[in-house]
């Protein structure tokens, strides 16, 4: 019976040999729907945002699902969970006998290492940057010359001896991967992965250096799929349709501990699960044997194999970009789950969550379109008197100086059908978003070269205070802009963002700008 209702998932991409996967109820992957319910609940209950899920048990998916706006095919901000893929083209590179993971990086990047490398400098090699432990005690700030940056960073440890947490590390595999095989990060995957598990890479967007190397710690936008099919590679150990894309030692040293991660106890207190173990740019969890990639606010993909279990989720865990308690939930959604491989089916049960997941939603924009003031203040420009920053790419600025800086210089407000109109006079140029007051959201163009999907809508808070929310939706997060009107002329702004390091700017003065 459970099989007979297990179908083709007709709608993913049919890229390359990348199958379908099958499809079925979660009884018939030995999942009750009560507990993908209960697992729902929680992710909504309010301490996060929850974008998208995937859960499949042995090889059934079981459950996908997405909350509007966000959608299968919309990339998503990725953070930490491009290190994974920046390891992966480590990993193909070392299957195809074109790196061994104990080559030195000055013997790589002879041109940027300095002319009297330290002794522990000369013992750095590609495995400790995979497993994180280059030794180093900070990070430089990134620099049109980073990789030289990177070698004169003193190396205060023996490497392989000390954890510690290194995005630009992350970005030199992606530095590596250019070096040894003549091609970018991007198209070195997309030629030797993406197009045989399934992934289509023209949707990929990456952040890069100034010399054009893609952001291997943080740069990446992928979907949700993307992301389930990569860790269902390392899950399978490596092999694809039959084909090896990763040799089986990498695999098993990449997915298992191979150092100890318990001073992250001191740098990030809250992280419970970053203090078990790491791998090569994959981190062990807290119940035995699990493991995961890890993006900043909550991106993870999770593989349980003793479980014979997979799950992805895209989210933003505002206010805490460890997202420790999504995991905590995510382990207690484990344990709901028997050790039978099928279980009788519940056909209300498994209809009703399918419904669910159909139609899940973030909440709607607030509903309160109107103020006295608007005849006032309608078509009128607002002058700041300093520049106002968004931060559209937040936590990318550790790690890259090259993004495009959109600074706020001027603001013009025009209400008409129950839209807000938002002219932005900035550094780039001069951008309007349609910010829709009628409880929905209002779809607009900014292209900023990586993100281009804009919602926007507004509201009046009070009869003085303007709120207008501006979400990019390849990002995990999004900006509040909040003006007031504390008397005619003058206005106070307020830019905040719910993305991990992102530059809140409050208390901001404007008034409408002379001959206006």
């Amino acid at each position: 019976m459970a099989e007979q209702k297990q179908t083709l998932l007709r709608q993913e991409p049919q890229n390359g040999t990348g199958q379908a996967f099958r499809t079925g109820t979660p009884e018939s992957a030995g999942i009750p729907s009560e507990a993908v319910e209960w697992l729902l609940d929680e992710l909504e209950s309010g301490f996060t945002e929850p974008h998208g899920i995937m859960i499949m048990r042995n090889d059934i998916l079981c459950a996908e699902g997405y909350w509007s706006p966000f959608a299968p095919g919309v990339i998503h901000g990725e953070q930490s969970h491009s290190k994974t893929y920046a390891a992966t083209g480590i990993g193909i590179a070392y299957t195809e006998g074109l790196l061994s993971l104990d080559e030195r990086l000055i013997d790589i990047f002879p041109e940027y290492a300095p002319a009297q490398p330290s002794e522990n400098l000369k013992k750095l090699t590609i495995r400790n940057v995979l497993r994180m432990s280059c030794g180093m005690e900070k990070e430089p700030a990134p620099s049109k010359d980073w990789i030289r940056d990177f070698l004169a960073e003193p190396v205060v440890h023996e490497p392989g001896t000390a954890f510690m947490y290194n995005s630009t590390g992350s970005s030199m595999l992606a530095a590596i991967v250019r070096k040894k095989t003549g091609m970018g990060l991007h198209d070195y995957l997309n030629d030797k992965l993406y197009r045989k598990i399934g992934i289509d890479g023209s949707l990929h967007r990456w952040m890069k250096t100034a010399d054009g190397i893609e952001i291997g710690g943080g740069g990446l936008f992928a979907t949700l799929r993307d992301n389930f099919r990569l860790m269902k590679l390392y899950a399978d150990g490596g092999v694809w349709n039959g084909e090896r894309i990763l040799a089986e030692d990498f695999v098993k040293e990449a997915v298992s501990k191979q150092i100890d991660t318990a001073s992250e106890a001191k740098v990030n207190p809250p992280a419970f699960d970053n203090f078990v173990g790491y791998g090569y740019q994959i981190w062990q969890c807290q119940p035995a044997g699990v493991y995961r990639a890890d993006g900043a606010m909550g991106q993870f993909t999770i593989i349980d194999p003793a479980r014979n279990l997979e799950i992805a989720i895209m989210e933003n865990a505002s206010g805490a970009h460890w997202a420790q308690k999504s995991l905590d939930v995510l382990w207690e959604f484990l344990e709901k789950i028997p050790e039978t491989p099928v279980l009788p089916e519940k056909q209300e049960a498994s209809e009703r969550l399918s419904r669910r997941l159909r139609s899940l939603s973030l909440p709607a924009p607030a509903f309160a379109p109107a103020s006295p003031l608007e005849g006032e203040i309608s078509g009128r420009k607002w002058h700041l008197a300093k520049p106002l920053r968004m931060g559209f790419y937040g936590i990318a600025s550790l790690m890259t100086d090259v993004l495009p800086q959109y600074d706020i210089y001027g603001i013009r407000l025009t209400f008409r059908d129950q839209h807000a109109f938002v002219q932005f006079d900035t550094s780039q140029g001069q951008y309007i978003v349609d910010a829709a007051m009628d409880g929905t959201r209002q779809a607009n163009e900014w292209n900023t070269g990586l993100l281009r999907r804009l919602v926007a809508s507004a509201y009046w808070e009070n009869a003085s205070t303007l709120r207008i929310s501006l979400r990019f939706l390849e990002t995990c997060g999004y900006e509040t802009l909040t003006i007031r009107f504390p008397e005619p002329g003058k206005a106070r702004i307020d830019l905040t963002g719910t993305i991990a390091f992102h530059p809140d700017q409050t208390g901001m003065e404007a008034e409408i700008a002379s001959g206006d």
